[in-house]
């Protein structure tokens, strides 16, 4: 006979009574003073970013594993994870005085392998994924008769997360419309949901997802779990292509709606949390936050009162480089713009006047700011410049490109345009008489050995690189821009080569950014 589904009193037994304090404490709740005063609407921060391993994680491994028998303590534990779950896991083992073996996979960045094995954790590296790393997590579970710590699908993983919305309405017993959450796998929206249904069943849990990472909105949306084919590594501590079943089960029936965010609003939302806060928390540490702006917006609420739960800080230093870049973008603080001015005299000072003379569409006053102007002579008749302003908030651009082109200077908005913002602006003025046949493709390549050897050893000895562009991140994976010149003839062995090379990418010969800066 089937075991009945844990329903929500089911779940709430377990999270009052769930062990997490061994090794997490209760995390402050603490206002975001200037995020809403600009939204008029009341944010609250839920700190999870300042646990000990700063994330949320530990929560629920150490709920997980604290209820195991001491037989299987003795055994020892096991997981698969290449982020926070390892490092709660690893901290749970040191407390609890168990062996904890993680399998993370080869491309793990160093610095959260040095983590895990300075809390005490025993490393196995294996495979490209995550979902290699899980499989012979598997195998080495029976091998060796250890306990497998799933890091979201699991009852007592949930309520270990479900304990954060303990704390929370404890924190705060007055009006609150809604707790937003990220959402990778879906163990803490499960346990959050859990919790505030049996308490408060009036606020609702809105789920926060990536756009390019969306499996629980698309499997809640489609009745069923799907597996992605690929997922946006940006957001890594919420890039899973499967949710679990229980947290699938748990979402679909207490989880009111969900939101799906961009990497730039995602950057703009880390700026927001450090002007508040002073902390830097990870890109999934800060999806709610960018889903309450994302809501406010398109909802037009006022005096309403939202929590952000912030589930994380393991943030790679280097990537802030990006995150900054973007961030201004993401806030719509800054626009971008390929202008077209005519090879004259005078044109370039006319086209700076009228900069200083745009209208202020926002309703601001202050003089706009040039942030960025790339520019190389090409032709005799135009120049094609990449134009970069400040603006006053949202919706502006698009003002302004028609507004360059009322008065003669033809302008492309690409403000929203991803090819132009991370590539293109950094090398504008390459065209090449020479790039015949040319095609242009965005790859994400994973970040390990061998990668790009494969990329060229894949290819037909006649296809000619034209174009190659490439800037590490600071991510697990890097972003490149290549151009190949491929024959016509050879058209149908070039889909076969992307198919069988599986690298994520996008084909960009046909934008019309591509089509001004770098084609003659």
């Amino acid at each position: 006979m089937p075991r009945r589904p844990l329903q929500p009193a089911d779940y709430l037994k377990k999270i009052l009574t769930a062990r997490v304090y061994d090794v997490a404490h209760e995390s402050a709740l603490e206002p975001a003073r200037n995020l809403s005063r600009r939204l008029h609407n009341k944010v609250l921060l839920k700190r999870e970013d300042q646990q000990p391993v700063f994330s949320f994680k530990l929560r629920g491994a150490y709920n997980k594993m604290a209820h195991l028998t001491p037989e299987q303590l003795q055994q020892g534990v096991i997981c698969a994870s290449a982020g926070n779950h390892a490092q709660g896991v690893a901290l749970s083992a040191h407390k609890l005085g168990c062996r904890a073996v993680i399998v993370m996979p080869v491309t793990t960045p160093g610095v959260k392998i040095e983590a895990v094995k300075a809390l005490g954790g025993e490393v196995v590296l294996f495979g490209d994924s995550y979902s290699d790393a899980y499989q012979h997590a598997l195998t080495l579970e029976k091998q060796q008769g250890l306990t497998f710590v799933h890091p979201f699908d699991d009852p007592e993983v949930i309520a270990g997360q479900g304990t954060i919305a303990m704390e929370l309405l404890r924190q705060h017993q007055g009006p609150l419309d809604a707790v937003f959450v990220a959402i990778g796998g879906g163990g803490l929206i499960s346990g959050v949901a859990n919790y505030i249904k049996a308490v408060r069943p009036e606020i609702k849990v809105i789920g926060v997802q990536m756009n390019d990472s969306s499996a629980m909105m698309q499997s809640v949306q489609q009745g069923q779990r799907l597996a992605l084919p690929d997922v946006g590594l940006f957001s890594d501590g919420t890039a899973v292509k499967q949710v679990g079943q229980e947290t699938f089960r748990i979402a679909r029936e207490l989880v009111d709606d969900y939101v799906t965010v961009d990497t730039d609003a995602v950057c703009a939302a880390i700026k927001d949390v450090f002007v508040d806060t002073r902390s830097i928390v990870e890109p999934a540490g800060a999806l709610a936050v960018a889903a309450i702006k994302q809501y406010v917006a398109s909802h037009k609420t006022r005096g309403e009162t939202y929590a952000a739960i912030l589930c994380g800080a393991n943030m790679n230093f280097d990537r802030l480089r990006f995150v900054a870049e973007r961030a201004e973008v993401g806030e719509e603080r800054e626009a971008l713009f390929a202008v077209t001015i005519p090879e004259e005299r005078g044109s370039f000072k006319r086209f700076c006047e009228l900069i200083g003379h745009l209208p202020a569409f926002g309703g601001s006053k202050s003089p706009r700011n040039v942030t960025e102007f790339n520019y190389r002579i090409s032709d005799a008749r135009v120049a094609h410049v990449f134009v970069g302003l400040t603006t006053s908030g949202k919706g502006e651009s698009n003002k302004i490109a028609a507004h360059f082109t009322k008065h003669g200077f033809k302008a492309l908005d690409l403000t929203h345009d991803e090819l132009a913002k991370e590539h293109l602006r950094h090398m504008v003025g390459g065209p090449s008489a020479l790039a015949q046949d040319e095609r242009l493709l965005r790859f994400v390549f994973p970040e390990r050995p061998g990668a790009l050897m494969k990329f060229l050893s894949s290819m037909r000895p006649n296809w000619n690189i034209s174009l190659f562009h490439y800037r590490n991140q600071g991510a697990d994976y890097g972003r490149i821009l290549v151009g190949l010149q491929v024959p016509q003839a050879d058209q149908a062995a070039f889909r076969k080569f992307l198919s069988t090379l599986g690298y994520p990418h996008v084909d960009e010969t046909d934008n019309p950014a591509y089509r001004l800066f770098l084609q003659r």
